[in-house]
């Protein structure tokens, strides 16, 4: 028997707490989704813990889970992801880090963070001129740098050392996240001041460690005095717009996981459509075939076009990871409205598309998602996220709606992230 088609639609930041200000529903159970709770009530539901009871994930740990790799045991940090996702090579024993361009004011000889995100209206092209004002301007002693930005706000950076090998085993500097082991996981509640980076408790003796905390602490110094004075952040000032004058760092890395391609592991060739570096770091890891989707324009036009794409791109592949970011945005922002939007934008235009023309005998459509991010806490949550298995023969269970209570009546029950893509392949092959 042929193997079914895969098509594993990851919504980021879907799941969310109920809203009085939506009559106690969450904002994808108050969103308008009749193509998803078509999918919902033709097939079977569930609910997932993406990584673990009481981790709050952020979206590498989350994706590496519902892939079906478990992050406790193969990651190594966001960093070196981000670094594959963005073309920057890095060695064993460099340091890479997932940054944020962000606005602070400087207070009692360090740094007050007025917004982690540059009020999120950062463009690109103002990110990578200022990355650019960076790259030629500062310098370390004894050490050299890669640093670029990517999307929006957001940029990596890779550290060398010319004196030995760094570690990751440093603080982040960006308060909102902390570590459990090479974890990184959101924090609710966190002094809003850039965290002067030390080698983590136990590592204060190891020169790797420490090496790293020095560099990490005089790259941002530096980078800080160039962006404070750059033109790029007079004019934003001068525009009313918030100064993209720091760069605060995360979820280091110091060397790239080595991974069991996807392939190898669970048997079909899957192909992806993703937005973010992150996203793309780990499908090239895992060995999965990139296919080049259209970013950085309109929701409806994008959805339109992934949509048709995904389609075409179906036919060379057994099946695709397609991963969209849109409800994560608003969600962060505590704005339920957008994200209903969003959420609503999704299901009538790409699933609409998607699902008028895929042949739903012969493929098997699932959709979760990486993670919570509620609206009322604007931060990722550890609560766990509805997911739907439909086509292919896949008997009804009688839940009718796609949402967060719903799922919870499905006949799939309650999985963790890992558990997802070995049934989706069983499926595809029954």
């Amino acid at each position: 028997m042929a193997l079914k088609k895969i098509v594993y639609v990851i919504l980021d930041g879907l799941g969310d707490d109920p809203l009085d200000a939506l009559g106690g529903e969450t904002p994808l159970e108050a969103a308008a989704t009749p193509n998803l709770d078509r999918l919902a009530r033709d097939g079977r539901n569930g609910y997932v813990t993406t990584v673990g009871e009481g981790i709050a994930p952020e979206s590498d740990i989350a994706v590496f889970s519902i892939l079906g790799y478990d992050p406790h045991e193969h990651h190594t940090g966001r960093g070196p992801l981000e670094s594959i996702g963005a073309g920057i090579e890095m060695s064993d024993g460099d340091l890479a880090y997932r940054v944020n361009f962000a606005t602070v004011e400087e207070e009692d000889g360090g740094w007050r963070i007025v917004d982690r995100r540059v009020g999120r209206d950062l463009t690109s092209a103002e990110a990578h001129e200022l990355a650019g004002e960076v790259n030629q301007k500062v310098s370390v002693p004894n050490a050299h740098f890669q640093f670029k930005a990517t999307v929006g706000h957001r940029g990596i950076l890779v550290l060398h050392s010319d004196e030995g090998s760094l570690s990751a085993e440093v603080a982040n500097s960006d308060p909102a996240y902390g570590r459990q082991g090479a974890l990184g996981v959101a924090l609710e509640s966190f002094d809003n001041r850039v965290v002067h980076v030390e080698p983590i408790a136990g590592n204060e003796d190891d020169p790797a460690a420490r090496r790293a905390a020095g560099l990490t602490n005089a790259w941002l110094r530096g980078a800080f005095e160039v962006l404070d004075r750059s033109e790029v952040n007079a004019r934003r000032k001068g525009a009313g717009k918030l100064a993209g004058n720091f760069i605060l760092t995360r979820d280091g890395g110091d060397h790239l996981p080595k991974l069991q391609s996807f392939r190898d592991r669970f048997g079909p060739q899957m192909g992806c459509f993703v937005e973010m570096p992150v996203e793309l770091g780990i499908a090239r890891l895992m060995g999965m075939g990139i296919v080049e989707a259209p970013t950085g324009i309109p929701a409806p036009e994008q959805y339109e076009q992934w949509a048709d794409l995904a389609l075409e791109a179906i036919e060379g592949y057994d099946g695709l990871y397609i991963h969209i970011k849109g409800p994560d945005v608003p969600a962060h922002d505590g704005d339920h409205d957008a994200k209903i939007a969003s959420i609503e934008a999704i299901d009538s235009i790409f699933f609409a598309r998607l699902l008028d023309a895929l042949d739903l005998r012969a493929s098997i459509v699932a959709v979760t998602a990486d993670h919570s991010t509620s609206c009322a806490r604007k931060a990722h949550t550890d609560g766990p996220v509805p997911l739907l298995v439909s086509g292919g023969g896949v008997s009804p269970d009688a839940v009718d709606s796609y949402g967060e209570t719903a799922s919870r009546r499905g006949a799939i029950g309650h999985l963790l992230g890992p558990q997802i893509m070995p049934n989706l392949v069983e499926l595809a092959r029954s």
